[in-house]
């Protein structure tokens, strides 16, 4: 039996091809009775519609991209669990690209993207530099930013406001007893989270009278051994401290796990607290109190706003790249790796 395509659905169902494009990829300007037509004259024919048997009528994939740094990384599995399930709901599909944190292979991605004609793209917690922007501009697609920024324009961003969720986690300690805190940060030249994050940290500190020593702050990478090697300098440096705050879960655990190695128990001698409540967080031991970013919902609310922007390109024939900021509500989850001191 030869190949079906969308001509003979079209045929069978004796209206256009660009009717049976709309209602396949249920897009508005098609009748009811013309949906039901092309339906049943798909049902008869068995026929089943594909992304590229779209693309081919609609010089469109059905596709979005998203531009992710490391999948590795226990943040972004979360995040793209959202956007996945946010794509099925729409009967779309999404194509996703690990950069690597590399310029050269974020480039050849964008470019690879365009060719595979997506409708739009989710670009994560890389900064948006202006070489980025101009390539993300020749895709000619809606672009929604997720925990990122760019600092120069003022594209769709889905994310917490990393400022204000440290200097609330940094003031948590200070209200359960801690003066001593040390910070295991981000790279100050991270404008996305490294920076925000460590002036959140400094303010609460100011706010609080609590002075704010350059010996009580080391500088890591987000990641697991970061944490570990982390921990051991800040210790060597000021033995005295009673709490450490990290810039990522990954970093709180691997601190815990020096610590402990050290024969420093946690949260008696030792507190620790992290950001972003990842699913390892709850599995640590002891079980690690965080400020939880809504990594579903982030990713699930990126989604819907860019296919809110695809359905206004198509409309308008143009696309608003000065689009809105979507702050999300972040929370403190406490468990057992802060011990309550007396004031």
């Amino acid at each position: 039996m030869k190949n079906l395509t969308i001509k003979d659905v079209a045929r069978r169902a004796n209206v256009s091809i660009a009717t049976v494009s709309r209602v396949i990829n249920n897009k508005p300007w098609a009748s009811e009775k013309a949906k039901e037509k092309v339906w049943q004259a798909i049902r008869e024919l068995g026929y089943e519609p594909n992304a590229l048997a779209r693309g081919l009528v609609s010089g469109k994939s059905n596709t979005i991209g998203v531009l992710i740094p490391d999948v590795s990384n226990l943040f972004f599995a979360e995040v793209f669990r959202g956007m996945e399930d946010a794509v099925h709901e729409r009967n779309s599909n999404v194509f996703i690209c690990n950069t690597d944190s590399d310029k050269r292979r974020m480039l050849r991605y964008i470019k690879l993207l365009k060719e595979k004609q997506i409708e739009g793209v989710i670009f994560t917690s890389e900064e948006v530099t202006e070489e980025y922007f101009e390539a993300l501009q020749q895709l000619h697609v809606p672009v929604v930013l997720v925990a990122t920024t760019a600092s120069r324009h003022e594209l769709p961003v889905v994310k917490v406001d990393d400022h204000q969720a440290v200097y609330e986690a940094v003031t948590y300690l200070i209200q359960s007893g801690h003066r001593e805190i040390g910070m295991i940060s981000g790279p100050l030249d991270d404008a996305i989270a490294g920076s925000p994050r460590y002036h959140g940290y400094q303010a609460a500190l100011a706010d609080h009278r609590i002075p704010c020593k350059t010996e009580n702050v080391v500088f890591g990478d987000y990641r697991f051994h970061s944490g570990r090697r982390a921990i051991r300098e800040l210790l060597a440096r000021n033995p005295g401290l009673t709490a450490v705050f990290a810039s990522s879960d990954e970093m709180a655990i691997g601190a815990m796990v020096e610590a402990c190695k050290m024969g420093i128990a946690i949260p008696e001698q030792l507190s620790v607290m992290g950001f972003d409540n990842v699913r390892l967080a709850e599995m640590s031991n002891p079980a690690l109190t965080t400020v939880a970013q809504p990594l579903y919902e982030m990713g699930y609310r990126a989604v819907e706003l860019l296919f809110e922007l695809i359905d206004q390109y198509q409309i308008e024939g143009k696309i608003d790249w000065s689009g809105p900021t979507i702050k999300m509500n972040h929370q403190i989850v406490e468990r057992e790796s802060v011990k309550r001191r007396s004031l």
